[in-house]
């Protein structure tokens, strides 16, 4: 039996073991006669962004082609597990290519008309409908749904929730029942009472948590997302929309607060994973960047890891570098618990067994 033998710290246990490669899975009993492709090293399993739009580019929707090029470039920063949180385009034809990341897909936003960025949501003209639309989304996607929870109204000149709280319920309930996970992009404040104590599983952003929505979220295991590289553009945002002076304000405040907001969620006990948001005005491959950003607002080194590998890859439901398990690997020379700047600079990529 043929196959390739890797030798090196195994991250999360830390200890130097010997793991083997035969038809992209991973052996932890000797394979006669392997190849040894690494002997030396910290091998992490395969890096994960928990949040991005495999599709999307800074003027809207892209081709395959550009997708395909968007999946390789978070491939080379070692990210092997995407999770798209809502695209416009159908990304399955990438999910059959072998020397692409995995790809999660929630399929498509659900917005409501004129309050999300046009043409990347599916807008659902009457509210009622929500739950029907999130049934379709559910056959459609692969385990994840994902709502707007919040937008500007430009009514308001505020941000405000798209969805009353009966109708976030209902359709909820309707992804459970039909297998999936929900999660809500959510700036602010005001909506997220309603999506947490409707049973949401995720919450992308949550620059807007309050002590009292922190406190729901770890009761309830509600996992965060907040997409810190994404939130450093908040003050941009804030700058372009001089027509709506208090939603530029309340952004400023947001992005002003976030570090504080995301440190009390941390202590808490909230589930925190990585997610860069790359697609529209974030490139794709920032990864270690979200990384460090969550070690700057409270994590430690080896949890902020974990948040973008080992933790965020049992969320998902792919195990790490266990007998049987995906041969998605990627190899560093010196432990990235010390210096996360390692993570830069990989050794090695293997995804599905291949090396690249």
């Amino acid at each position: 039996m043929s196959g390739m033998h890797l030798r090196g710290v195994v991250l999360p246990d830390g200890d130097q073991r010997d793991l083997w490669v035969v038809n992209g899975r991973i052996r932890t009993r000797e394979v006669p006669g392997a190849r040894t492709v690494v002997d030396g090293g910290y091998l992490l399993p395969g890096l994960v962004d928990a949040h991005c739009h495999v599709g999307i580019g800074p003027k809207g929707p892209v081709d395959l082609v550009e997708a395909a090029r968007q999946a390789e470039v978070d491939r080379d920063a070692g990210t092997l597990l995407l999770r798209d949180c809502g695209a416009p385009l159908d990304t399955r034809p990438l999910q059959e290519r072998l020397d692409l990341p995995r790809i999660i897909r929630a399929g498509r936003h659900l917005s409501r008309p004129k309050r999300y960025v046009p043409y990347l949501g599916a807008d659902v003209e009457d509210p009622a409908d929500l739950p029907a639309a999130v049934a379709e989304q559910v056959a459609y996607g692969d385990g994840w749904v994902k709502l707007v929870g919040d937008w500007i109204d430009r009514g308001v000149g505020d941000l405000a929730p798209l969805w009353s709280d009966d109708v976030l319920t209902e359709a909820i309930k309707v992804a459970h029942e039909g297998g999936a996970r929900v999660t809500a992009h959510v700036f602010g404040e005001d909506a997220l009472p309603g999506l947490l104590r409707a049973g949401i599983d995720c919450i992308e952003h949550g620059t807007g948590l309050t002590d009292d929505t922190i406190a729901l979220m770890a009761e309830r295991g509600t996992a965060l997302v907040p997409t810190l590289v994404n939130v450093e553009t908040f003050p941009g945002i804030a700058d372009s929309a001089t027509r709506y002076p208090v939603y530029a304000s309340h952004m400023r405040s947001l992005h002003a607060g976030v570090a504080t907001t995301v440190a009390k969620a941390i202590e808490a006990g909230v589930p925190v994973y990585a997610g860069t948001d790359a697609g529209g005005g974030i490139a794709h491959g920032l990864i270690v960047d979200e990384v460090e950003a969550l070690h700057r607002v409270g994590m430690t080194a080896e949890r902020a890891i974990a948040a973008a590998s080992w933790s965020a890859r049992e969320w998902l439901g792919h195990p790490s570098l266990t007998e049987g398990s995906a041969a998605d690997v990627v190899v560093y020379d010196a432990d990235p618990r010390t210096d996360l700047g390692v993570l830069r600079h990989p050794k090695m990529i293997m995804l599905r067994g291949r090396v690249h």
